[in-house]
């Protein structure tokens, strides 16, 4: 017999067939949930109440509110105090005392005698009041009595009534009740509705001063944002520096810390301030606390720079407005003004704008150039901006080397005289003859007669630190890179910076993250113009601008990479330096390729025609120190005089023009140098065979001139 199946929840499995039992299940029902407790919901609903949004507006209006009140009394008393005692004088002299200045604080305490005089003075003369203040009520009351009785007689005698005598005085009585009748009727409302004017006024100054803590300020004053700097502001930053001598310094000075601070100057996007430090304090103790000194302000770290001007013990700091240094600067003028010339000698190239939003112009003229910092910063457009300017001068001739070689400057073609591009070994080697080309162009042009004077010659390398680590080596074993005295690379650029700026031959080097093996110190140093992007390292920021820019205040390395590209830290005497400082930060102009193409189009247009070398030519190899044995023969010494003079008989394309340094370089690199016999040099036969039997025994290749 079949049972009926009662299902109590819905089923999940597909039905089971008919042959299949029938199954009758029961599901208990689940059981209730447990009931919060009314305490836990109390709760509850008050955490939430007190957490809400508005709940915590409300508590900090209330604050907010009750305490500029409260401190605008305290604000109100401690004037009255100080203007009926000497404290503010006290305090002031605390001040100059605490900051070391003597004069200052014996003007103050000069101020503070004769303020003591004038109070002791005004207080005896209490002693004599009441008696003159007695006899001055007298005789105005009798003197007003007297003219109104003549009042009432003149007028008696004009209507003829004698009691017209006494009307004036009458009216003057009948207008004094009324004005005591009038004070009757206001004195009551005015002692009720005096004390809550007090308070209003107490509210207002203290609203007026911000007198309550930053927590129950408004969100606008309290985030901070494009708060203006004050010298309360600027005190109290200092302050809480966390320099304990600084602080107590300025806890003896009481509110009066301001004078510690000159003048609040606009300047630019931003303000500047001198800060003279307390005695006990040092500069660099602030210098290198400048992170905590800008969230003092209410500013990045980057919107705060600190420098050492010339004055002692003194530190001067810039404040950008928030925001304001994330804003680009304008387009250069190379590109909107399109009559734009330039001048080598005299003009100064628009380069960008200082923190103060002047416009920042560099002169090139004799001064060798150094540029770096790390990679992707505007490195390039920096220097190719110069560049730029420059090659609007027709008399300006350049040789450019890019170790880069993606094209960055390719519009120079046609433009300089010869433009290397690649950063291969072989683009190195080209580079590095072209430089040593300058020096033989430096040398002839230093050997013209007195008063010669030469066109512009600018020798350009970018990337400039891929020579310097090139492990490549000429026929004579002499590496192209390194900083040895046999270096190529190095040794060319060193001629230049030595004697290359008396005739107008200048070198110009980019860089990437500096290094002593990437830069040399002697390279680096041999620059008059030096500017670093952001870097990363205190030891490369002096590597890049030297230490007296440095610890004067100068800090690439505290610049944002990627957000604050193309802004560099110049130490140079081609630029303007505000007085005192040591190096000045400059936010350059952006010109992309397409500009530049169109400038150089401009400069191209001033020139009857550029031919530009992609390569260096290369004189027929020959074997050098072969030749020079050739030339000994048989004798045991020659004079070099004569061993130049064969050697110029024997290939005049390669020895034609040797000197006797060139001699000497060549003989000095195998141990076999010129030395002197019998009053002049000479070159001994033994020495250059030994030195040939020594190279061809080990291996090494034949010299290539």
């Amino acid at each position: 017999m079949a049972e009926n199946v009662v299902r109590l929840h819905k089923p999940t499995d597909p039905p089971a067939p008919d042959t299949a039992p029938t199954v009758l299940t029961v599901v208990p029902d689940a059981s209730p949930a447990r009931p919060v407790p009314l305490w836990v919901r109390s709760g509850r609903a008050v955490k939430t109440a007190a957490t809400h949004e508005s709940t915590r507006a409300t508590v900090r209006a209330v604050a907010r509110h009750g305490l500029y009140t409260f401190n605008g009394g305290r604000i109100v008393a401690r004037r009255a105090w100080d203007g009926r005692t000497g404290s503010r004088y006290e305090r002031m002299i605390r001040a100059a005392e605490a900051a070391g200045n003597l004069e200052a604080a014996e003007e103050w305490d000069e101020r503070l005698q004769c303020f003591r005089a004038a109070r002791h003075h005004r207080r005896m003369d209490l002693l004599h009041s009441p008696v003159e203040a007695a006899k001055g009520v007298a005789v105005g009351a009798g003197m007003s009595i007297g003219v109104l009785v003549a009042l009432g007689v003149v007028t008696a005698l004009n209507t003829g009534h004698v009691g017209d005598v006494i009307t004036p005085l009458t009216a003057t009585i009948d207008f004094i009740a009324l004005l005591i009748r009038i004070v009757q009727v206001v004195w009551g409302p005015a002692l009720s509705v005096g004390p809550f004017l007090a308070l209003l006024a107490l509210w207002s100054v203290g609203r007026k001063q911000q007198a309550a803590p930053n927590w129950a300020l408004p969100a606008n004053v309290r985030s901070g944002e494009g708060e203006p700097i004050t010298p309360s502001i600027v005190v109290k930053a200092l302050r809480d520096l966390g320099v304990p001598a600084l602080r107590n310094a300025i806890k003896e000075m009481g509110d009066a810390g301001a004078s510690m601070l000159g003048p609040i100057r606009i300047a630019g996007c931003g303000v500047e301030v001198d800060v003279t430090l307390p005695s006990g304090v040092s500069t660099n103790e602030v210098q290198s606390k400048r992170r905590k000194l800008a969230e003092n302000l209410t500013r990045h770290e980057h919107e705060v720079f600190i420098t050492i001007p010339q004055a002692a013990r003194t530190v001067r700091l810039w404040v950008a407005d928030s925001g304001a240094l994330d804003e680009p600067i304008g387009p250069s003028p190379l590109v909107t003004d399109e009559s734009m010339t330039a001048d080598y000698a005299k003009g100064r190239a628009p380069w960008g704008q200082d923190l103060r939003g002047d416009a920042a112009a560099l002169s090139l003229y004799q001064r060798h150039l150094l540029i770096t910092g790390l990679s992707n910063q505007g490195k390039t457009v920096a220097l190719r901006s110069l560049a730029l300017w420059l090659a609007l001068d027709r008399s300006v001739q350049f040789l450019m080397g890019d170790l880069k070689g993606v094209g960055d400057w390719a519009m120079f073609d046609g433009l300089a005289s010869t433009l290397i591009q690649g950063p291969t070994d072989e683009h190195v080697i080209q580079v590095t003859e072209m430089v040593e080309g300058a020096v033989d162009e430096m040398n002839r042009r230093i050997q013209a007669p007195p008063g010669t004077v030469f066109p512009p010659l600018i020798v350009l390398v970018d990337e400039a630190q891929v020579a310097f680590m090139c492990p490549a080596k000429d026929a004579e074993k002499r590496p192209y890179g390194g900083s040895k005295a046999n270096s190529r690379y190095f040794m060319a650029v060193r001629k230049i910076h030595n004697q290359g700026r008396a005739v107008n031959v200048l070198m110009w080097q980019g860089t990437q993250d500096p290094t002593n093996e990437n830069l040399p110190k002697l390279v680096r140093e041999g620059a008059h113009t030096r500017a670093s992007l952001a870097l990363g390292t205190e030891s490369q920021a002096r590597m890049a601008l030297g230490d007296k820019a440095v610890d004067g205040g100068a800090a690439p390395n505290l610049l944002r990479p990627g957000l604050d590209r193309g802004t560099l830290v110049v130490a140079s005497d081609g630029i303007t330096i505000p007085a005192g400082q040591s190096s000045i930060t400059v936010r350059t102009h952006y010109i992309d390729d397409d500009a530049a193409k169109v400038i150089t189009d401009r400069a191209k247009a001033l020139r009857d025609g550029v031919t530009t070398l992609h390569a260096i030519e290369r004189e027929e190899e020959h074997d050098r120190l072969a030749d020079i044995a050739a030339v000994i023969g048989d004798a045991p010494r020659v004079r070099t005089k004569d061993v130049l003079a064969r050697l110029a008989t024997k290939n005049a394309d390669a020895y034609g023009d040797w000197s006797f340094i060139d001699l000497k370089r060549v003989l000095d690199d195998v141990d076999a140098g010129p030395y002197k016999s019998d009053g002049v040099m000479v070159v001994a036969r033994d020495r250059v065979a030994r030195a040939l039997a020594n190279r061809d025994g080990d291996g090494s290749a034949s010299a290539a001139g």
